[in-house]
């Protein structure tokens, strides 16, 4: 007998809030400076954001976008926003006037809120967006503008408009309704708007618990920028168990210990780079408890995750994209790894392991027919489960975007052969770990032998002298192609670049280490730490007319 349709409740990260604040109403939910809310409040906030949304006319689809630090207002917006019936776009804050207009021209955003210390990013396009026809300011009391006056509507005039009426109801009619669209960087060409569902924003909560090892007594440090993915969808996670976020609105060596001093953080997220930071800041210190580090963005090196795990952190390595809610599969830990030798060990975690609970498993392919028109007929066949056979990582399910916003020819050759691909190259090895070898772009071609650079960087990443490093395709007049290694040093170390490629021959086979060795005080990164190596090979190709050889 089939069960009645009313028995089907749409799933929503919604839910979460209403079930927090029944069970723990005087529980603090958020920390901000000297500012504590409890879950009743953090409730009564998206409550009244809602209701104020919708008395300033905004309609269930409608795109409101954020362009706010990691404060509590933006918490408030991944309930109140959704809970309004309209759809979240959280603008990451790093961008120019010029990306954040093409971003709220391309969302036709109705409302965009914006932390009063980044108004001079929108004041040079405040009077020419195509469709916002509100702007919000937010005067946040532990920013640096903290009791500044501002023009126009204010955050709190904003929650004002929904001091009256009913409770709305903490629930969706259709959970494939679309409950958030991130922008992805763009580094390649115009960002695309990466679209979320209700059900996978609930289902990838899950799998945030389960592998990051949540519990009500979870203290969660904001490291990560809740724009990037909606925060791995951690702001929802979060909320559901009932720990605490302790909000930050720069990622600071020193901030970041003094908040884990003061409130004992559990954990924290990042990419390898913010990890670095913290490890090599002047207040860092071996902890007397674990704390849980969920990093993904690049491969930890086996070297970070020896030295993080030597100072008390557990390392929790996801591997993931915009296109898939942030972390799709994990490292799972084995039991029997215990035993292995550290730096064997170490080796096993870098990889980025199997689907999460909540996802499909993942696929390592060939394509085949990619150069038809008709996406839908391309064929993906398996590479073998041999560990040395590269091909792409591809993704499908709940945990997959429903399809990039307003651009249906690039969403349809996304899922070529009805799977998401990922363009990141990797191997399967033979106990159903996937390891990631490279971006599809970064593939070095040298003497017709395929150099990962990952493997490279992680060599050179092994050097006691080396914070940080890059490594790149650019040209050679014998080879085609030969990898070159950006490297920045540790604090009060020194290492000449024949003594760091030394050490790589050493370490993996020597064709593959770096002719050249170029040390450096800084990388270009994107807002969330990966290092854009995009502006290392266009520096070294020039105007050459292909960046392909070998």
């Amino acid at each position: 007998m089939t069960a009645p349709q009313t028995w089907i409740t749409e799933l929503t990260p919604l839910s979460f809030l209403r079930r927090s604040a029944d069970v723990y109403p005087d529980k603090t939910a958020i920390v901000h400076g000297t500012q504590r809310i409890s879950y009743a409040q953090f409730a009564e906030q998206a409550q009244r954001l809602a209701r104020g949304l919708r008395a300033s006319g905004i309609a269930p689809g409608d795109r409101v976008a954020c362009l706010l630090p990691n404060v509590p207002p933006m918490l408030v917006a991944h309930f109140g926003v959704p809970l309004a019936g309209a759809v979240l776009v959280a603008v990451n804050t790093r961008l120019s006037s010029e990306e954040v207009r093409y971003i709220l021209d391309h969302a036709q955003a109705s409302v965009l809120v914006v932390d009063s210390a980044l108004w001079g990013t929108v004041e040079p396009i405040a009077g020419s967006l195509e469709t916002v026809r509100e702007i919000v300011t937010l005067v946040d009391p532990q920013g640096p503008d903290a009791g500044a006056s501002v023009e126009g509507t204010t955050w709190d005039a904003l929650l004002a408009r929904g001091d009256e009426g009913d409770d709305l109801a903490w629930e969706v009619a259709d959970e494939r309704s679309t409950i958030s669209i991130n922008y992805t960087s763009g580094t390649t060409g115009r960002p695309k708007g990466v679209q979320y569902h209700h059900r996978g924003a609930y289902l990838n909560s899950f799998g945030e618990i389960v592998h990051s090892y949540h519990d009500p007594s979870s203290v969660y440090l904001w490291t990560l920028p809740m724009f990037h993915c909606n925060g791995w969808c951690t702001p929802w996670a979060i909320t559901a168990i009932g720990g605490t976020h302790v909000c930050l609105r720069e990622v600071r060596g020193d901030a970041i210990w003094a908040l884990i001093g003061e409130h004992r953080v559990t954990h924290l997220n990042g990419a390898p780079t913010v990890v670095t930071t913290i490890m090599n800041a002047a207040e860092a210190r071996t902890l007397d408890y674990a704390l849980v580090v969920t990093t993904a963005g690049a491969p930890p090196s086996p070297t970070t995750i020896l030295e993080m795990e030597k100072m008390g952190f557990r390392i929790v390595h996801v591997y993931g994209l915009t296109e898939t809610y942030g972390p799709y599969s994990v490292c799972q830990w084995q039991e029997e790894w215990r035993g292995l030798e550290e730096h064997a060990r170490a080796k096993l975690q870098a990889r980025q392991g199997v689907g999460m609970l909540q996802t499909e498993p993942l696929r390592v392919v060939e394509t085949l027919g990619d150069d038809v028109t008709d996406w839908a007929s391309v064929q993906l066949v398996d590479v073998p489960h041999d560990g040395e056979t590269m091909g792409e990582i591809v993704m499908q399910g709940n945990n997959v975007m429903s399809g990039y916003f307003r651009d249906p020819d690039a969403t349809a050759k996304a899922f070529a052969g009805g799977w998401y691909h990922s363009g990141d190259l990797g191997v399967m090895h033979p106990d159903g770990y996937v390891e990631l070898r490279d971006r599809a772009k970064d593939v070095v071609i040298s003497g017709g032998e395929n150099i990962s650079t990952v493997e490279v960087e992680q060599a050179v990443l092994s050097h006691p002298a080396v914070l940080e490093a890059a490594v790149v395709g650019v040209p050679d007049e014998k080879w085609g192609e030969r990898p070159k290694a950006f490297v920045i040093l540790r604090s009060g170390q020194s290492a000449e670049p024949e003594a760091i490629i030394d050490h790589v021959k050493g370490a993996i086979a020597r064709y593959k280490a770096p002719r050249d060795v170029e040390i450096v005080d800084e990388l270009p990164k994107t807002s969330t730490g990966k290092i854009q190596k995009f502006e290392l090979r266009a520096k070294e190709w020039g105007d050459s007319a292909t960046r392909i050889r070998g």
